[in-house]
């Protein structure tokens, strides 16, 4: 049997099922499209949002690093203030206490007869070191008639200490600034033994220096050897 051609009525209803047909595959098209989209708009989404949280991580741990070494800088800052602080509060009892013992071998100085009994006591010793025929005992400008007393007293005691004689020389050449106290020099001028009172006061500061410090602010923790 041969086909015939459609009428009107049927070309239409053949076109309205092919534009229905067209129509539903677009449509399906297009929520796949949507799907697909959603997906990877979640997925560039959480990316994102996780690249950015690293990031704001990452400044917080920096700002906080900072933080934290702001904050140990000035602490430090603080302590060593504090410690210097300490430091020269300890410094000024110190040099107070060395003011009071200078004082007191200038009382000493101003004595006439304690002053040429030290003086002897020290020339003596002075003698005694040098164990030479010739010294010249250097005085202060103001001292020279004590300490030509004091000298003659120790040349008899050294000649009863050791059977020797001494010739002296008494020259007053030191400077009436000092505290007090003589020099000795031998023979030939290359040994010369410094009993000013100022030398031996400063002598007596640096022996005593660690007694002094512990007596007054107690022993160091930080110090692990004692000669």
């Amino acid at each position: 049997m041969a086909s015939r051609p459609l009428n009107d009525d049927e070309v239409l209803s053949e076109m309205n099922k092919m534009v229905a047909f067209i129509k539903q595959e677009a449509l399906e098209k297009a929520r796949e499209i949507k799907v697909k989209a959603d997906e990877e708009f979640a997925i560039e989404k959480a990316k994102l949002v996780k690249q950015e949280q690293h990031t704001i991580d990452a400044q917080y741990e920096k700002k906080r690093k900072g933080a934290e070494v702001a904050q140990k800088i000035a602490q430090s800052t603080l302590t060593n203030k504090s410690r210097l602080k300490l430091l020269h509060r300890r410094e000024e009892h110190l040099q107070d206490l060395f003011s009071t013992s200078r004082s007191s071998i200038l009382a000493l100085a101003g004595d006439d007869g304690r002053y040429t009994q030290f003086l002897e006591g020290i020339i003596i010793q002075g003698f005694l070191q040098l164990m030479e025929s010739n010294v010249t005992v250097l005085a202060r400008k103001k001292d020279s008639e004590i300490a030509k007393q004091a000298t003659e007293g120790a040349a008899k005691q050294y000649h009863e200490i050791s059977g020797r004689e001494v010739d002296y020389e008494i020259k007053a050449t030191l400077s009436d600034d000092g505290a007090g106290g003589v020099k000795l020099m031998n023979g030939t001028n290359r040994i010369t033994i410094d009993n000013t009172l100022d030398e031996r006061l400063r002598l007596l500061e640096d022996s005593m220096l660690p007694e002094i410090r512990k007596d007054l602010f107690g022993a160091n923790p930080n110090r692990k050897f004692y000669t």
